[in-house]
């Protein structure tokens, strides 16, 4: 099976918890990484997301080194729209 990885950048205004991360994330920006797989027997190219990373960077280091968590899409999506509400 064909798959592919789309990078993007979220932003945070607060700090913010999400599922699947052991502690509460400072605001800024975080890398987001999602594995999508083609499916096949469709008359033209579509893909379903079947993983989705955050970077974490880590907070003691002086590398620019950094933690992968495997996130829910949906809980990402819905804590962004949070930290929409609370800007507003």
């Amino acid at each position: 099976m064909f798959t592919r990885t789309t990078h993007s950048i979220v932003h945070f205004d607060a700090p913010f918890v999400l599922k699947g991360v052991d502690k509460t994330l400072p605001a800024g920006d975080y890398d987001v990484d999602q594995d999508e797989e083609l499916i096949d027997g469709l008359s033209r190219a579509a893909y379903r997301r079947v993983a989705t990373f955050i970077h974490v960077p880590a907070r003691s280091s002086r590398l620019s080194t950094s933690q992968l968590f495997t996130i829910d899409h949906f809980d990402l999506e819905a804590a962004l729209l949070e930290d929409q509400s609370k800007a507003e």
